[in-house]
């Protein structure tokens, strides 16, 4: 069943004040997650502000450039040039350290996986902004090898990100068992039930209905499944916000209430996909390396042959 049911079933009732003094400072607790949740594409959005200001000089033809009053400062050799470039190279070394990390437990006191992961995601995102304004946004011989393969990195991270957060997880960032998953699912539907005044078994009955049933077949069916799942719970908050609050269900405790059901519909999708989501995620590993060794290496080469040419404004 979807969405009709679970609308049709749902009867809220007007919070009192205590429901609602316990969920007012959760509710502006999920502002700052909010604003936390897009924080990756801080930097990068910097970055490429940045651009901005070279770019009547990026426009411009190759045969025009050297006359341009923002030559020797935006050329690859020059100073903003090539600092994008030193900028780029570190940032791109710095993303090997999250495999390191992951990979050497007894690094966990330099802080936990998904932190490292964030700051991953933020490193890769950036790169490849970074190493444009180095190149100047001409790409060509070995440099374009190597930023294809880049870019190709940054995008393939995003997909990797997007399967690594439909795994269940502890804050540490090892995987959860399936009761664990299961004893936080029955634990979000009580919290719901509370302030909503059903039985939390209804509530985990007409969440559940709302994720979409039947096995993908394929790993294309299979990441299409896990976009349409995640589709369908965003639709069921969105009717179940409208409706509690046309039943007078305070603002404030909507919000929360809607918060906990956006997690136990990801949470029953997560139980649901499991196993998809693992062998897709094993797939984009066999996918990402490939490309992030191409990339290590085109770079790689390219900075040595430049030093050793002494072609910077620092050697």
């Amino acid at each position: 069943m979807g969405d009709s049911r679970v609308v049709s079933e749902f009867r809220a009732a007007p919070a009192k004040g205590s429901v609602r003094e316990r969920t007012v400072p959760a509710a502006q607790a999920a502002r700052p997650a909010a604003i936390r949740r897009f924080a990756p594409l801080w930097v990068p959005s910097s970055f490429l502000l940045l651009n901005l200001f070279g770019l009547h000089y990026y426009v411009l033809p190759i045969s025009e450039r050297v006359r341009a009053p923002l030559h020797p400062l935006l050329k690859p050799s020059g100073l903003v040039g090539q600092s994008a470039g030193v900028l780029a190279f570190a940032l791109f070394l710095f993303m090997y350290l999250y495999p390191l990390r992951k990979r050497v437990r007894s690094l966990s006191f330099l802080g936990s996986l998904p932190r490292w992961l964030d700051v991953h995601i933020v490193a890769g995102l950036s790169v490849p902004i970074v190493g444009a304004m180095h190149a100047g946004w001409r790409f060509q011989g070995l440099i374009g090898v190597g930023y294809l393969a880049m870019l190709a990195v940054s995008l393939s991270g995003i997909g990797g990100r997007y399967l690594y957060v439909h795994i269940p997880r502890r804050r540490s960032g090892a995987e959860m068992t399936l009761d664990e998953v299961a004893a936080q699912r029955r634990a979000l539907a009580e919290r719901i039930g509370r302030a909503v005044r059903e039985e939390p078994a209804r509530i985990e009955s007409l969440l559940g209905s709302s994720v979409p049933h039947g096995r993908p077949r394929g790993s294309l069916g299979s990441a299409w499944a896990l976009v349409a799942g995640d589709l369908a719970g965003r639709r069921t908050a969105r009717i179940l916000r409208r409706q509690w609050r046309s039943r007078g269900l305070d603002r404030e405790t909507t919000h929360e209430v809607v918060r906990l059901v956006r997690r136990h519909v990801a949470i029953t999708q997560q139980l649901r996909m499991l196993d998809v989501t693992q062998r897709l995620f094993r797939l984009w590993h066999v996918v990402h390396r490939p490309f992030s060794i191409t990339a290590f290496v085109a770079v790689a080469i390219h900075v040595v042959v430049a030093v050793s040419l002494g072609v910077t404004w620092f050697w």
